[in-house]
């Protein structure tokens, strides 16, 4: 059995036309994929939705922790 425990993992996604990597652990990733696809996006226009929640933010996180909060108020 693989360990649920995971460094994370780099990837790069586009924002604006801008690339920008973020590093998020493989259950990270996969339940932003899963996410992707229920709201019918593709990964890069569902990181460029939260990051416009997030820098509403009256003090704006960096954008993995971000995504990481996003995904956990979600997972309701």
């Amino acid at each position: 059995m693989t360990h649920p425990l995971h460094p994370p993992v780099k990837r790069s996604v586009t924002i604006a036309g801008h690339p920008t990597s973020i590093s998020l652990e493989p259950i990270f990733w996969a339940a932003l994929e899963d996410a992707a696809v229920a709201a019918g996006l593709p990964i890069n226009a569902l990181v460029a939705n939260i990051d416009v929640e997030r820098m509403a933010a009256a003090h704006p996180p960096n954008l993995t922790s971000a995504i990481r909060q996003w995904l956990w108020l979600r997972r309701g």
